[in-house]
């Protein structure tokens, strides 16, 4: 994992705003989330069990993270490489693993795995987020 140096930390939004600006450049509000954070999404590559992500977290002001109201605070975003497990695991999801193939609830091999060419994918993020604060910087709350 490594941090990106943009102008989105430390912005404001409200969450409805911007959600569906971050969607159209392929950014995923990620559900795992409580009501006061959560994250933005993007993924910039994949093969086969490695991927590697935009993530850009937010953090709620004010409200709730569950209504489009919510105003938000951008934190520094960064770039991570997951590397997923396709092995079984033999619990109580051993069933749906072995009849798919994949467990979505199995954890990673590497959650945090080294990323190779960092600054390939350095300029990836920080253009996807170049793109994006274009988008909302007329949207930003003082």
């Amino acid at each position: 994992m490594f941090q990106l140096q943009t102008e989105i930390e430390g912005k404001r939004a409200y969450f409805g705003t911007v959600r569906d600006i971050f969607h159209s450049y392929g950014c995923s509000f990620c559900s795992n989330f409580d009501y006061e954070q959560g994250k933005f999404d993007a993924l910039l590559w994949r093969d086969r069990g490695e991927s590697i992500y935009l993530r850009v977290p937010i953090h709620v002001l004010d409200g709730a993270l569950d209504h489009p109201s919510a105003l938000i605070e951008f934190g520094k975003p960064f770039v991570i490489k997951h590397v997923v497990n396709f092995g079984l695991d033999h619990d109580e999801n051993s069933f749906l693993t072995a009849t798919t193939g994949l467990d979505q609830f199995q954890t990673p091999l590497d959650n945090d795995d080294y990323i190779h060419d960092k600054s390939r994918w350095a300029k990836a993020g920080e253009e996807t987020i170049q793109q994006v604060y274009r988008s909302i910087n007329g949207l930003l709350v003082s």
